[in-house]
């Protein structure tokens, strides 16, 4: 851990001296709020091509062992890449890893998942107190979750990580985005129902769901139902309730085509609810960007 945090602040110190507040005002066309870097520099600059080629922007999820790669790249390309740093949320070390994070540059946490206890146990509430002090994004696993050993005993429970485990928590910290993401599968009417009251909690679709319902994509429209509903009941807003969504596309492993896949079913189910051009817009890119700028004013970067 000590290797780990000298490795952060060497890099900080050779990059957090302007990069990132160069950020372009430029709104990028789509933002994509959840790819897994996997460790190979070739992928990076695969990355790069493919969100110039789309006009893109990606949240960057880093494991602590390729920073070294990572950060740097990061910071060159501040107009097309966004740091997330994954933390194991049971180390002893988490809030000094969220401080190293912020210190150089990242703008969120995440994937966050694989806890020993459930998300809301007050056992993690200092983390989630410091990631609001900087003003950071929290993304989220909820739901079920894949099994790559079934031989080997592992203490993981979906139970730990359902999507209804961010309502406490987006309650309690306000000043936290929290995105929660495959929006809980299977619980799906959760998950929105909890982000309808959550101005600070959103989900992204990535994942098995758009798979599964591809035959049926109408299914949603009951998902989010409150569109246009004026009723003391849910609260006043102009905006369609597919808006609790971000686009995410979950890449992992190397898979960027992935990224093609899961914009092309997002664009099929949208289209398939008939959730307006606007809307869209903000989904695929606009929210996103709205919280970066109110990151950047709040101080929240570097």
């Amino acid at each position: 851990m000590r290797k780990l945090r000298l490795l952060f602040v060497a890099l900080t110190s050779v990059f957090v001296c302007g990069p990132l507040l160069a950020q372009s005002a430029h709104q990028p066309r789509i933002i994509d709020g959840h790819i897994h870097y996997n460790g190979d520099p070739v992928f990076l600059q695969k990355l790069l091509a493919k969100l110039e080629s789309v006009d893109g922007m990606a949240f960057l999820l880093v494991p602590p062992s390729d920073m070294g790669t990572a950060v740097p790249f990061i910071h060159a390309h501040p107009d097309r890449l966004v740091g997330f740093a994954e933390i194991d949320m049971d180390s002893a070390h988490a809030i000094e890893n969220i401080d190293v994070a912020h210190e150089a540059g990242f703008r969120g946490i995440g994937e966050l998942e694989y806890v020993q206890h459930n998300y809301d146990d007050p056992i993690y509430f200092p983390i989630y107190k410091r990631a609001e002090k900087y003003h950071m994004i929290a993304l989220f696993h909820t739901g079920i979750v894949n099994r790559e050993h079934p031989n080997v005993p592992t203490n993981v429970s979906v139970e730990r990580m359902r999507a209804t485990r961010l309502d406490l928590i987006a309650r309690m910290f306000p000043k936290l985005t929290v995105i929660g993401a495959h929006l809980g599968n299977p619980d799906y009417a959760w998950a929105a129902e909890i982000a309808r009251w959550n101005p600070n909690l959103y989900f992204d679709l990535s994942g098995s769901s758009l798979i599964k319902k591809q035959d049926d994509y109408a299914f949603f429209k009951s998902i989010f139902w409150w569109s246009g509903v004026v009723s003391p009941h849910t609260p006043k807003s102009s905006h369609s309730a597919f808006e609790r969504l971000v686009f995410g596309s979950d890449v992992f492993g190397g898979d960027l085509p992935e990224f093609d896949r899961e914009l092309k079913r997002y664009h099929e189910m949208l289209d398939a609810c008939d959730v307006p051009k606007q809307a869209q817009e903000n989904i695929f890119s606009g929210t996103l960007w709205h919280i970066l700028q109110q990151q950047k004013e709040a101080g929240g970067s570097n």
